[in-house]
């Protein structure tokens, strides 16, 4: 899979224009705030998720105009395919090959990529919930209609929530908490089951690329902890058993809290240096090595499943790591489309590109501009 073309106009602060990368690796140099990240965010957009850097939709509209679109060429599946993507109003509408989509997550595993800047860190900094979109938004690339089991499950997560809040001034609404719970551990299980066989695949990658990464001085585990207690090895059936007896067990605690405090909204994902947590010991550095590692072992996984590469979007990774690292890195990733950001050009590349003040070249700048 790569991309032969990027069109974008009106977004953000690139000036309107055709992007033709290499179907290698691309440099896209440029200082700091001309626009490099905005072309790994645009390109990211084509995977049907959101914005990596958590932007709205408003925020991807150039100051003054109203809608922004944006357009990729890419081949895959053996021929060329389109997506465009209309900003407007605080919205996006998709078309792929020309034929409009209703929903956005309809273009979802159709254009394939792995994104990792340094804000992903928070990975591993912040809470479970991180972890969980990590793990939801690979498996999505992957099986386009986990995303509906997602929000199949989030819906009837509401819904039992907005029960139990009744409960306690009509308590016969108590009778119908059964179904709720059963639809809950139904498609919870769905998804922990998926998630746990996603972990059990992109361990095995994780560990090697970090040994490589840490030359062997240091061990990476990866490891999924179900909210209901079930071993690795539990089947989904094992798991909705377990997650229906727990959810009974904590129903009077859910009713006095006004939400339901078990499933697998609750569970999450370790991660673990030398068999210590690497949120609570872990340094910058090896933070950074093992993120960097599960984001590899993400291309890995999903290029095996897809049976072909995704791209890789690199935005400003090669300047936290040195040279050997550096090497390291462009070498597992051999063979796939990749474009890396940088402030200054550090990899040997035939495709260079650079930015300055929104406008994209192949050519550097001179000091007037």
């Amino acid at each position: 899979m790569y991309v032969k073309q990027l069109e974008f106009e009106n977004y953000r602060n690139l000036n309107n224009s055709l992007f033709e990368p290499g179907k290698t690796v691309n440099v896209i140099c440029g200082n700091n705030a001309q626009g490099k990240t905005n072309i790994i965010e645009c390109l990211w957009l084509f995977t049907g998720g959101r914005s990596f850097r958590g932007a709205k939709e408003k925020d991807m509209i150039a100051f003054g105009e109203e809608y922004a679109d944006i357009k990729a060429l890419f081949f895959t599946e053996g021929r060329d395919q389109t997506i465009e993507i209309h900003i407007e109003k605080g919205k996006r509408k998709a078309t792929l090959n020309d034929i409009p989509k209703s929903y956005l997550s309809q273009i979802i595993g159709k254009f394939c990529a792995v994104v990792f800047s340094p804000d992903h860190l928070t990975l591993i900094k912040n809470g479970p919930d991180e972890r969980r979109s990590f793990m939801d938004g690979a498996i999505c690339q992957i099986d386009p209609m986990y995303a509906s089991v997602l929000s199949r499950y989030k819906k009837i997560l509401n819904e039992r929530n907005n029960l139990i809040r009744d409960i306690p001034g009509n308590r016969e609404l108590l009778d119908m908490l059964s179904v709720w719970n059963e639809s809950l551990c139904a498609a919870g299980a769905d998804i922990a089951s998926k998630r746990n066989e996603y972990i059990k695949k992109i361990s095995i990658h994780a560990v090697n690329f970090y040994d490589g990464i840490s030359k062997g001085k240091e061990k990476l585990k990866i490891g999924y902890k179900m909210n209901c207690k079930a071993p690795p090895e539990a089947d989904e059936k094992e798991i909705y058993n377990l997650s229906l007896q727990k959810l009974i067990r904590k129903q009077d605690e859910d009713i006095r809290c006004g939400y339901t405090t078990s499933g697998i909204h609750r569970d999450d994902m370790t991660i673990k240096i030398n068999d210590r947590d690497a949120k609570t010991f872990g340094s910058q550095g090896q933070q950074r090595s093992a993120v960097l590692s599960l984001k590899l072992a993400e291309a890995s996984v999903l290029g095996e499943e897809k049976e072909e590469a995704p791209v890789i979007l690199l935005d400003d990774v090669l300047s936290e790591l040195d040279v050997s690292r550096q090497n390291y890195l462009l070498t597992k990733l051999s063979g796939m489309q990749v474009f890396i950001t940088c402030c200054e050009q550090t990899v040997i590349s035939d495709n260079v590109f650079y930015v300055e003040n929104g406008v994209l070249s192949d050519r550097p700048f001179t000091p007037e501009g």
